[in-house]
């Protein structure tokens, strides 16, 4: 080879951004062998990339494909680099591994392998000549790594939040100073490791802070960037109503203007996805969370809740009593809804969770809220007699001036299905019900890890406390005698009218 061509050879091999656009060999969605080439979110992280990476996004963005390959590079060209790959089921990380990383260096020109010869190689890891290594695996605790992936913290906090708390506090810890976390997922709910982390981006995002090297930079990739997202409507093409409306809401709200084609693919796929849609292919962040967490018991209920804007804000009418529904905590945090009743409709218009304090904070709380209270709700175990009392808390509530009917006591299936019931007919204040809703909509069915399907009874986390309160509402209200308030203003402005009897 000339002079002058080993010259040119060896700045192109020098040039990271050369060797992503034109080194890699991938198999494409249609299993053709191609030579990679960053598509616009691949670029878009590349470009902004920062030490820590949240990476929140549609579906089938190859932001995976995207990070292996750049491990696989950064092994190659950098001697002593050590990569990690997480995934919450294991076998997807050997899928990664194999189909995306190995396969991926088999196909590099053999002066590219003979930089980094592999010396060693197992079914989750393989180790080059140069000192450099990716592995694949469940935990990094105590490792030092210099890039770190985790694929799916949304997933892996919903099913295993064991897992993800041990993702965060060690194998994070294991990436060496100035190394790059990627932790990317789909939203799965209001609740767990990776909705906090965004939280927490979001807050420092809004107050324009810059994030520092241990702070998370988050990136969002919604579907409607993605051009392949697109469909040609067919003659005679009318969108449903609901994506109309959907489209609509976009443009007021965001200034998200839809084109034609994408509001065709658009229905055409939400038309196979359903409520799953907001997960799998969201529009705006807050989008990706209201979606449907894998297992919740009430999925469907709070997903129609939304779409019938029946969360939103939901006023304190004076007229009408505002009952109680409440979950005692002992070990576990005190829950408290506050809702009122007109005709059918029931209107939740304020949450209380905390734990750590007795009966006499509660009440003081209820003071404070100086609404006009009807009726207290409570769990039948409210009459066990407490250790060092010797009293009730049925008896020491009365006491503090809250007397309780007590719910009666039923299984716990037959519970959520009187919750169900209600919630067809409940709206719910958005601000001052978060935390509730947020339980409502992460209260699921625990995962069975060995058999990989969800067991019929509920798994007991933080989603608990709320969503057990709702069921002391669903199974201890009594419909009033005379459901009409005295105010002619609750009954003509409500926006659920139209559900009154």
């Amino acid at each position: 080879m000339p002079p002058a061509d080993v010259v040119q050879v060896a700045a192109r091999l020098a040039d990271q951004r050369w060797r992503l656009n034109n080194l890699y060999r991938i198999t494409d969605e249609q299993g053709q062998d191609v030579v990679f080439s960053p598509n616009w979110a691949q670029r878009s992280l590349y470009n902004d990339m920062h030490t820590y990476n949240l990476i929140l996004k549609a579906r089938q963005l190859g932001i995976t494909t995207f990070i292996s390959l750049l491990a696989l590079d950064l092994a190659i060209f950098n001697p002593n680099f050590s990569a990690g790959f997480i995934t919450y089921i294991r076998g997807e990380a050997e899928v990664i591994f194999r189909g995306k990383i190995r396969r991926t260096y088999d196909k590099l020109p053999e002066a590219v392998q003979r930089l980094a010869p592999i010396v060693k190689e197992t079914a989750s890891e393989v180790e080059f000549a140069n000192g450099s290594s990716i592995r694949v695996g469940q935990s990094f605790r105590g490792g030092t790594l210099r890039l770190l992936h985790v694929s799916e913290l949304g997933k892996i906090a919903t099913k295993f939040p064991e897992k993800a708390k041990e993702i965060v506090t060690g194998a994070f810890g294991a990436v060496h100073a100035g190394g790059n976390i990627f932790v990317e997922s789909t939203a799965e709910g209001r609740g767990g490791a990776f909705y906090e982390m965004v939280k927490r981006a979001q807050a420092d995002r809004d107050a324009e802070k810059k994030p520092g090297p241990l702070d998370f930079k988050l990136f969002f990739y919604p579907w409607w960037k993605n051009p392949s997202y697109q469909l040609p409507p067919p003659p005679g093409f009318v969108a449903p109503e609901h994506i109309s409306e959907y489209r609509g809401r976009l443009l007021k709200e965001e200034g998200i203007e839809l084109s034609p084609e994408q509001v065709c693919w658009y229905s055409a796929k939400e038309k196979l996805l359903g409520d799953d849609m907001l997960r799998e292919y969201p529009a705006t962040e807050d989008e990706a969370f209201d979606a449907a967490v894998e297992g919740a018991f009430y999925a469907k209920e709070i997903a129609a809740a939304r779409r019938e804007k029946r969360i939103g804000k939901v006023a304190y009418e004076p007229d009408l009593p505002v009952h109680t529904g409440w979950d005692l905590g002992v070990d576990d945090a005190t829950s408290i809804w506050f809702f009122q009743v007109y005709r059918r409709e029931v209107r939740f218009i304020d949450y209380l969770e905390d734990s750590g304090e007795g009966l006499a904070y509660y009440a003081r709380m209820l003071q404070e809220r100086k609404y006009v209270f009807g009726e207290h709700y409570a769990p039948h175990d409210i009459r066990v007699r407490e250790m060092g009392t010797g009293k009730t808390r049925l008896a020491m509530a009365s006491a503090l001036g809250i007397n309780f009917q007590i719910a009666p006591k039923l299984a716990v299936a037959d519970g959520v299905e009187q919750v169900r019931t209600l919630l067809v007919r409940a709206s719910f204040d958005e601000e001052k019900c978060e935390k509730g809703l947020a339980a409502l909509q992460n209260y699921r069915r625990e995962w069975d890890e060995k058999l990989g399907v969800y067991k019929p009874r509920p798994l007991h986390d933080w989603a608990s406390n709320g969503a057990d309160a709702m069921r002391i509402v669903a199974t201890g209200m009594k419909p009033p005698e005379d459901p009409r308030p005295t105010s002619r203003h609750a009954r003509e402005q409500h926006p659920l009218s139209w559900m009154a009897s």
